[in-house]
């Protein structure tokens, strides 16, 4: 009998599989197609001869661990210890599959906010615990009060992603103020805040959970090399949480990974020297202004994108069809891949809502765009 019953092929695989099967533009999975910064494969082609291709210790390479906590008390004014509170991990899935096992016991709940992404049903119920999935309202701001009624005492944890895949919507202090309110209430409850697009955020600047004094004791936060360095085929992330429940989740990572690849850290802690997380915002709000002022005489409507490197858009002027439906149309008569948010959903609530991702050299994006605007 399988463990997931209803986990089939992604959405994401659907999509990309298409994409190539007709040849078309594909702003559906979210990778970047435009080249690694060169100063970064120097540096791998410079310390691929020195003597780093053995085991590192379980819960990093020590200069990366020292990397990684400087960056965050520079970005959120936290100040961590690398020897108990940061673990790398073999990307940010990896982290939170892992966080989840070692936190989730059998027949607890855990709060996932929907549309939600993909890498946080499966651990749950491999847990045997029970998720449940709080819609967000239409706008994609949480509704608060139906988060606290949804919580209980058997409520573990609260997973909530910021900046947010799909919608590109990020959380405020209000937000916060909000959660840390449920959560006084359920002394046990855990926050999970995957924010591995955060340093890809626009006009506001990223509001972390690191940065949260009252809930950093509580909070497993999750970020990710690969994304915020364009990197996504290293599968590089990491975790910092307090030294108490890190001791929990080292206790899973060392017989799920052990250690992770020993030259990508190696070659990230030197990188971390000469490349600045500013330019990274920089970049990629060239790429959503670009897409955006190229979408403008279009007949799709581009909802708000502050954060990752998404963009919501509506076709509800263009057809009446299901966003699945859409979504294969539009690769098989227009040649331009993108995800329907409904598979986002637990019950599958189509908006009209599909995303795009703008993670692509201007020339694709100009393609797309072109295709885009005769649809």
């Amino acid at each position: 009998m399988s463990k997931l019953p209803n986990v089939t092929t992604s959405i994401f695989t659907v999509m990309s599989k298409m994409a190539a099967e007709y040849n078309a533009i594909n702003l559906s999975q979210g990778f970047p197609n435009f080249p690694v910064d060169e100063k970064l494969t120097n540096i791998v082609k410079k310390i691929a001869t020195e003597n780093i291709h053995q085991y590192l210790p379980m819960t990093g390479y020590p200069p990366l661990l020292d990397k990684i906590a400087a960056l965050t008390q520079k970005s959120y004014g936290r100040k961590i210890t690398t020897e108990t509170e940061i673990l790398v991990t073999a990307g940010a899935t990896q982290g939170i599959f892992t966080a989840i096992q070692a936190m989730v016991n059998s027949n607890d709940e855990v709060i996932i906010l929907d549309p939600s992404y993909d890498c946080y049903v499966a651990p749950v119920l491999l847990c045997n615990a029970t998720p449940i999935r709080v819609p967000l309202n239409d706008d994609y701001t949480i509704n608060w009060k139906s988060v606290e009624s949804a919580c209980s005492n058997k409520t573990k944890m609260i997973i909530v992603n910021n900046p947010h895949n799909p919608t590109g919507s990020t959380l405020h202090q209000d937000d916060f103020n909000s959660l840390v309110k449920i959560m006084d209430a359920l002394p046990d409850m855990i926050l999970l805040s995957d924010e591995v697009y955060e340093y890809i955020t626009f006009e506001q600047n990223h509001l972390s959970a690191n940065s949260q004094h009252t809930l950093v004791n509580r909070a497993i936060v999750v970020s990710s090399f690969g994304k915020s360095l364009h990197i996504t085929g290293w599968k590089i992330g990491y975790l910092i949480a307090p030294e108490h429940l890190m001791i929990e989740i080292k206790k899973v990572h060392q017989y799920l990974v052990f250690s992770v690849n020993s030259i990508c850290q190696v070659a990230i802690s030197h990188y971390l020297d000469v490349v600045s997380v500013e330019n990274i915002r920089e970049s990629y709000q060239q790429k959503r202004d670009l897409f955006r002022s190229l979408l403008q005489s279009s007949r799709f409507e581009l909802l708000p994108c502050q954060g990752t490197y998404f963009q919501v858009a509506s076709y509800a002027k263009i057809s009446d069809q299901s966003d699945v439906e859409f979504c294969k149309q539009l690769v098989i008569k227009h040649g331009v891949a993108a995800i329907p948010i409904s598979s986002f959903y637990e019950n599958g609530k189509d908006l009209k809502l599909v995303r795009f991702c703008f993670a692509k050299d201007d020339e694709t994006l100009i393609a797309a765009a072109e295709k885009l605007c005769q649809v």
